[in-house]
Parts: structure tokens; C-alpha cells; sequence
């Protein structure tokens, strides 16, 4: 177990949402004891059918939930919730409709816009009329080619309106990236901007739209949000709006229509397409975000993302809860390292949202937020994207703030969600998340299926859950889907991460399985050697892969040295000594080469299925993911890698 770190006391824990979410299921099921986070955890399982529908009221999801809350079946994929209900996400996300602030948007020039609630209801009630009188309907797709601002959020708000599907790309993907993923759901209409600005420079992406719009033969309209005049063949917003009547009430829909579609890479081809439900996917982000954070309303919430990333849905979410949410476009660096920081104290926010990478980045730099920043506000640290270190968490409890609930969630686009995370009636240990979410059984099994305590296996969810997708597009007999999450255990969902599942509860994610080393049969997970690596001053960033090699894997770490400092000999043994050390011979590396940069994708994840197979001189699968693929070159046909 790794070193605690922090446990609400006892007035913040009574005063906690789940505490009275506690006291609820108790009663509910009366004869059971729920003394502890776990007791209530195993009673969120055994008993969905209690679970989800006194979540849907205490959490406040707006509409009819019908009479029955769970359809088993023996498929898990045959799995009902709330077959019967009636809702559409837009009452939820919009309640209370009043003065309140909904969103601020800050971009990176400094350019502030705060909507009230009801103004932002106002706002997406319009462009829906307006989408309404363009053509689309219930069932349709519309697309937005934007960056993360207010406007993205009205487009979403009205596109959900409709009961028509929604889905987004940032405006620095290219057009075979975005063609890739909006040309599989042929969308009707398509919002886009002709430009955005990053690092304090600004991009002309007007030729990308306009490719684009020419590759999508469904796209009826064009629209552009940042231009007054449109170019020939779109539509500029204001025109679009002007069309509109009265929108009418949202749509009502059943629990399982779909909202949104999110793209993944798979493991060849084009990216899935992703389908999520409204009504299962924000119930269950309305649990993470109440119960496991204790938002509520009037907090103010902030995740940095873009449009492309399901933080950015899970974000918006944050509205459900009547929250303010807080959206920021640029570069998190820009024009200095502190700069969400800076937010973070101008907006008083009480729920912060980074990634791992963000993490470690500002530990590298010296950055003591805690001593430059008036961070009173702040209750809660959420950290997702990698596995945070044990080093990163103690740097936040260290640096940032000693009072908060530091909160690595483990989830992702399949589920637009997270299976395990933190909760404020659960301690934090450097290294480790705390437990698994509600109404989720997630587990870490051997190969055989078998749940395994302190030991590594696969992160597998052993009962279905409404946030599940509800298919991918263009899957036949869902036979995608199913090889995607269920080819390795056909009664659990494989979510494809390596952990451990402590005796004590906490979970330690180790890395993807999918890019799990396996030197002499010995499976390692890769985050086990970058906790070494971001340990060590001399290494600025690192990726590590398994290179096939004389019938076996051996392992190949490719390290990007810090300012002033080369990969030479003396470094090389550093390295080798700390993670024999702390790690286990077995993880030491056999080759240690330098590179200028470490490719990610456009999420800041590091993009080791890339990396190996460049190794491995295998076809890169989903390069157009990536945020910088000319970084790959350096790791092509390295002499090194043939001896």
C-alpha cells in the first residue's frame, strides 16, 4: 500500500452527499449494515435494481423512470435499465433555469464569457429551432469541428434538444483525422470555425473546413461560429440562427436513445464509432460527479480538455448538478506554467480536472501553486488520462494543497465514465485510487478469470451498467463491440488496463494491457517504469516498449533528456539502478536510446501502441490520433533496435 496521503475528517465526511446517499440505502434495503464504503459498494452491485433508481432521484435526473429499473439477461449485452422511461437530457442539464452562472469560457488571449443558466437555455433553444428548421430531427447526426468555448456547449445542448446525436472534434486535428471519424456517422450539419489559437499563436484552419465540408456528401449545412461572413458553400451562425422558430419542449426519449458519438482507435482501420446513451451516460456521470466529489450546486467545476477527449463530455455533465462549469481554450502553459493555476484562483474553483502528465509536468518544474495561489476554494483534484504516480500525488498534497480529495479516476471513452476512482468517505494512498465507483464491479482477474488480491491482472467490469455503449456504428451483429470488450472473458467487460487490487481496497493501475511487456513471460506494466523515470531529474519524458528479439520481448525504454542534461553513460546506469531498485531486475531495460520528443496522442496520452509498433516495424494503427506524428521517425529503423 502506498503512503496515506489524506482521509476527510469527520465534519466534512458527515456533511459529504453520500453520507446522506448512505443513510437512503439503508433504509431502502433494510437488514443490511452499510457501515463502510465497501458494504455500500456490494450492495450497488448485488442489487442493481435498488441502486439505480435511487441514484436516478437523489442525484436528480429529470423524467419518468418507468416501472422497472434492470432487464437481466444472460448476455451481458442483452442487459435493459429503464426500459420504460421517458427523458431527454437537456431537462436535466438545464433545470433551474435562472440567474445563476451555467459556463464562464476563457480563452487563451484572456477573453472571458459567463451565460447564466437561463441564458444558456435561451441560447440552445434557438439553435435548436433553427437546427429543427434545417431538417434535423430525432436520430440525426451533428457535428462540431470547435474548440472548447461556450459555443460548443449550445450546439451539444441544442443538438440533445432534438433528440439528435452529437459529436466533436478540436479544430487542430486535420481533415483526414476529422473525415476518419464525422465521415462514418453522416452528419447533417456541421459546426466548425475557421481559425483558434494555441501557445499564443494563431492557426488558420478555414482550409480544413472547407475540406472537410467538400469530403462529407451528408452535410446539408455548414456552419461558422467565428466568422461573420461565411466562405462560399457555409453558412455563417448568425444567418443559420435567424431561420429558426419556436423550438417547442425538448424531445422526449427513451433512457437508451443515443446522445453521443465518440471515436477510439482500433486495433486497425478507421476509428470505432462509438454510440452512448443520454440517459445512461449522464445518470451515471451525475453518481461520479455527486456522490464521488460532493459537487453540488453553486461549485464550480473546471477539467482541461478538448472537444475531442470524453472529459469534455463528462464536463459538461458538471451542468446536471447545477454547477458552474468552466471551459478553457489553449495551451495550459501559455503564457506561463501556472497558468490554470491563475484560473483556478480567478474563478474560485472547487473541483479541478487535469491529467496525470499535467501532474508530473508541473512537479518538473518547481511549480508550489500552494505558496503562489489563493486555492481556498478548491475541495477536489481529479487526475485521469495515465496512471498518476505515487510521486505526482504527493506533489499535489505537497505543493498544491494538503486539504484536498486527490481523485485518479480510471475509465474512459467506452464508457464515458470511470470504473474506479475516489470518494470522500475513502482514503488516498500515493500511487493508488482509492476504490471502485458505484453500481460498477470492477475487479482486477488472472487469466483464468479468477478475482486475484495483490496481485497484477486484467481491470475487467463484471456486471453490465446503463453507461455502457449501446453499439458501435457500422457493426453488423455487434460482433466489433463484443471482440472489442468481451473476447477474453465472455461474462465480463475487459477493459483492457493492467492493475492491482490491493487487500486494503485501492487499485494501482500499472498500464494498458495491450502494451503490457512480457519479457521471458514476466508481464510488466509500463506505468511500473515511468514511476521510475519521473523520478529521475535527467529524464524530461519516456515511453517504454517491448521489442520482438531473438524469439522473446525485450524491453526498450527511449528517454527525452531534460534542459542541460544527455542520455551518456552515467545517466543510462541512473536509470538502470533506480529501476532495478525499485522495481525489479526483471524491469530493467536492455536498451535505453534518446529521442527529441515522445509522441501522444491528441489527449496527451502517450502513444505506446505507436511507439511499438514503429519498433517492431509494424503499419502504425490511427496515426491521424496523433498530436505529433512526425515524432515517430525517431524511433523507425534505429540501428540500435537491429543489434
Amino acid at each position: 500500500m502506498g503512503r496515506f496521503l489524506w482521509r476527510a475528517g469527520p465534519e466534512r465526511a458527515a456533511e459529504a452527499s453520500i453520507t446522506r446517499f448512505t443513510r437512503l440505502a439503508a433504509a431502502a434495503a433494510a437488514g443490511r449494515d452499510f457501515r463502510t464504503y465497501p458494504d455500500l459498494h456490494r450492495w450497488s452491485v448485488e442489487r442493481p435494481e435498488e441502486f439505480w433508481p435511487l441514484a436516478w432521484d437523489f442525484c436528480g435526473l429529470v423524467g419518468e423512470p418507468g416501472d422497472t429499473a434492470v432487464q437481466r439477461a444472460e448476455d451481458p449485452l442483452g442487459w435493459r435499465f429503464f426500459p420504460g422511461a421517458r427523458l431527454n437530457v437537456v431537462d436535466t442539464l438545464l433545470k433551474n433555469a435562472d440567474g445563476r452562472p451555467a459556463l464562464v469560457s476563457i480563452c487563451e488571449n484572456g477573453a472571458r464569457v459567463v451565460l447564466s443558466r437561463a441564458e444558456l437555455k435561451a441560447e440552445a433553444a434557438r439553435l435548436a429551432a433553427a437546427l429543427r428548421a434545417a431538417g434535423v430531427g430525432r436520430g440525426d447526426h451533428v457535428a462540431g469541428f470547435l474548440p472548447n468555448a461556450a459555443q460548443s456547449v449550445i450546439c451539444m445542448l441544442a443538438t440533445a434538444w432534438l433528440g439528435a446525436v452529437w459529436s466533436s472534434c478540436s479544430p487542430e486535428f486535420g481533415a483526414d483525422v476529422v473525415v476518419d471519424r464525422f465521415g462514418q456517422i453522416a452528419p447533417k450539419v456541421l459546426f466548425g470555425v475557421a481559425g483558434y489559437r494555441y501557445g499564443g499563436k494563431d492557426y488558420d484552419v478555414a482550409p480544413v473546413l472547407a475540406e472537410i465540408a467538400r469530403r462529407i456528401p451528408s452535410l446539408a449545412h455548414v456552419v461558422t461560429v467565428d466568422r461573420a461572413e461565411a466562405p462560399e458553400g457555409m453558412v455563417a451562425y448568425a444567418t443559420f440562427l435567424s431561420a429558426g422558430a419556436a423550438p417547442g419542449a425538448p424531445e422526449p426519449l427513451g433512457f437508451a436513445d443515443p446522445l453521443y458519438v465518440l471515436f477510439s482507435s482500433g486495433t486497425t482501420g478507421k476509428p470505432k464509432c462509438i454510440e452512448h446513451a443520454g440517459g445512461g451516460a449522464l445518470l451515471r456521470q451525475m453518481v461520479e460527479h455527486q456522490l464521488h466529489a460532493d459537487l453540488r450546486p453553486g461549485d464550480v467545476m473546471f477539467y482541461y480538455s478538448t472537444t475531442s477527449w470524453m472529459m469534455w463530455n463528462w464536463l459538461v455533465a458538471g451542468l446536471a448538478s447545477e454547477a458552474t462549469i468552466v471551459l478553457f481554450d489553449g495551451n495550459p502553459m501559455h503564457p506561463g506554467q501556472g497558468r490554470l493555476f491563475d484560473l483556478a484562483e480567478a474563478e474560485k474553483v472547487t473541483h479541478f480536472g487535469v491529467s496525470a502528465k499535467y501532474v508530473d509536468a508541473t512537479a518538473k518544474a518547481g511549480l508550489k501553486p500552494a505558496a503562489t495561489h489563493d486555492l481556498s476554494a478548491l475541495r477536489v483534484v481529479w487526475s485521469t488520462g495515465s496512471p498518476l504516480s505515487a510521486a505526482g500525488c504527493e506533489h499535489v498534497y505537497a505543493d498544491w494543497k494538503a486539504d484536498v480529495q486527490l481523485s485518479s479516476i480510471c475509465g474512459g471513452t467506452d464508457i464515458l465514465g470511470a470504473f474506479i476512482g475516489g470518494a470522500p468517505t475513502l482514503p488516498v494512498h500515493a500511487g493508488e485510487i482509492p476504490g471502485p465507483t458505484l453500481g460498477l464491479d470492477a475487479a482486477v482477474v488472472d487469466e483464468a478469470g479468477q478475482q486475484v488480491i495483490d496481485a497484477p491482472g486484467e481491470l475487467v467490469c463484471r456486471q453490465p451498467h446503463p453507461s455502457m455503449p449501446t453499439r458501435f456504428l457500422n457493426d453488423p451483429g455487434k460482433a466489433r463491440y463484443r471482440a472489442s470488450y468481451f473476447d477474453k472473458f465472455p461474462a465480463f467487460w475487459r477493459q483492457g488496463d493492467f492493475a492491482i487490487r490491493r487487500a486494503t481496497g485501492g487499485f494501482e493501475v500499472l498500464g494498458r494491457s495491450d502494451t503490457t511487456l512480457n519479457p521471458g513471460g514476466v508481464r510488466i506494466g509500463t506505468a511500473e517504469i515511468y514511476r521510475q523515470t519521473d523520478a529521475i531529474p535527467g529524464v524530461a519524458d519516456a515511453v517504454v516498449v517491448g521489442q520482438s528479439h531473438d524469439n522473446d520481448v525485450r524491453v526498450v525504454l527511449f528517454v527525452v533528456p531534460a534542459e542541460g542534461a544527455q542520455l551518456d553513460d552515467a545517466l543510462r546506469a541512473e536509470i538502470k539502478a533506480r529501476i532495478r531498485q525499485h522495481a525489479s531486475p526483471r524491469h530493467v531495460p536492455a536498451l535505453i536510446l534518446d529521442v527529441p520528443e515522445i509522441p501522444r496522442t491528441r489527449s496527451g496520452k502517450i502513444a505506446e501502441l505507436a511507439v511499438r509498433d514503429a519498433v517492431n516495424d509494424q503499419p502504425v494503427r490511427d496515426l491521424g490520433g496523433l498530436a505529433n506524428p512526425q515524432s515517430l521517425d525517431a524511433f523507425r529503423n534505429r540501428p540500435e533496435l537491429a543489434a
